[in-house]
């Protein structure tokens, strides 16, 4: 229709309709644009305002103590003397006991998903995987304090101690009384934790397989083994890498289930059976306690911003592996 003929007799289109619907449009636009500019700038918002907490929280501390906060293995309320090695140490330590435990285990379950199993079974087996990521951390924590560690000292840790203890170097892991809890114990707990994220991302990503490559790889004679190794495993390893990153950032931040079998001691051990600390436990364990404006605080407060740093270079580094896997 012409628009000259806007608004005559008979024409069927009354005077000023036709612009109005474009100042209503991009007013409405204007307003939906900035509501995505307001979410995207409260995540950098909410951020910065949780980093800034913990680094004034923590400040006394790093004044108090220095850079030596980092490296000091002295825990000590009563003598105001506190230092994060221990909590450092077995916060790292136990979430790579705990990635080296579920990598392997999640690479199977996710193959045997896509490629093994009978369609009967891919469904409860998926299904299955799914609830233990539903599983509250606590509900580990305790499901850990009653039944793996008195079987971890009953069946696991004695023979571990008389067959590897005495073995030069390694030796040092495997030393120490059989108490069931310990550093391997809060390991494998995560283990099982960070094991259903990992292998939906690794189904996920072994699904996403283009059929043709590993028809061809099964028609020129590849076994199933060979299919994984040089087809499936090398067209998803960047998001394979991504997913490994974000299970060991999910057990870096662990902190009820790994507070129940840890032992929760504030001292430095090689031993893999030793009772140890990590930083989400010591503060949870000792948060209540800690006074308004005393150093103890302080210091738990310089613990939450060494986590965040450690989680910060973990994601650093994901992206990174990320970004070599894509250029090669």
């Amino acid at each position: 229709m012409d628009a000259t003929m806007a608004g005559l007799p008979g024409s069927g289109v009354q005077p000023g309709h036709i612009g109005d619907a474009k100042p209503v449009g991009r007013i409405a636009d204007t307003v939906f644009v900035s509501l995505l500019w307001g979410c995207g700038i409260f995540v950098l918002v909410l951020l910065g305002l949780i980093i800034a907490m913990l680094f004034e929280g923590g400040l006394p501390a790093f004044r108090a103590f220095g850079l030596e906060f980092l490296w000091t293995a002295t825990w000590n309320p009563v003598t105001e003397q506190f230092g994060a090695l221990v909590m450092i140490y077995g916060t790292i330590f136990s979430a790579i006991i705990a990635v080296i435990v579920a990598l392997p285990l999640s690479f199977g379950i996710a193959f045997f998903l896509t490629e093994i199993a009978p369609q009967v079974l891919r469904r409860p087996i998926g299904v299955a995987v799914q609830l233990l990521a539903a599983v509250p951390s606590i509900i580990y924590g305790m499901w850990g304090f009653f039944i793996i560690s008195p079987l971890m000292a009953a069946y696991v840790q004695p023979p571990l101690i008389d067959w590897l203890g005495p073995v030069p170097v390694i030796g040092a892991l495997f030393t120490g009384p059989a108490l069931g809890g310990g550093m391997l114990t809060a390991g494998l707990i995560m283990a099982v934790m960070i094991l259903p994220f990992i292998t939906a991302m690794f189904v996920e990503t072994l699904e996403s397989v283009p059929p043709m490559l590993k028809e061809s790889a099964y028609g020129v004679g590849g076994t199933t083994f060979e299919v994984y190794k040089n087809v499936s495993v090398p067209y998803g390893k960047t998001a394979m890498v991504g997913a490994v990153m974000l299970g060991l950032g999910r057990a870096l931040g662990e902190t009820m289930a790994v507070t129940f079998v840890i032992g929760n001691a504030t001292r430095l051990s090689a031993s893999l059976f030793a009772p140890g600390a990590t930083i989400a436990s010591t503060i949870a364990n000792e948060f209540p306690e800690a006074a308004q404006g005393s150093l103890k605080l302080d210091s738990l407060l310089a613990l939450g911003f060494i986590l965040f740093v450690i989680s910060f270079i973990v994601l650093a580094l994901s992206r990174f592996l990320v970004r070599s896997n894509l250029k090669s």
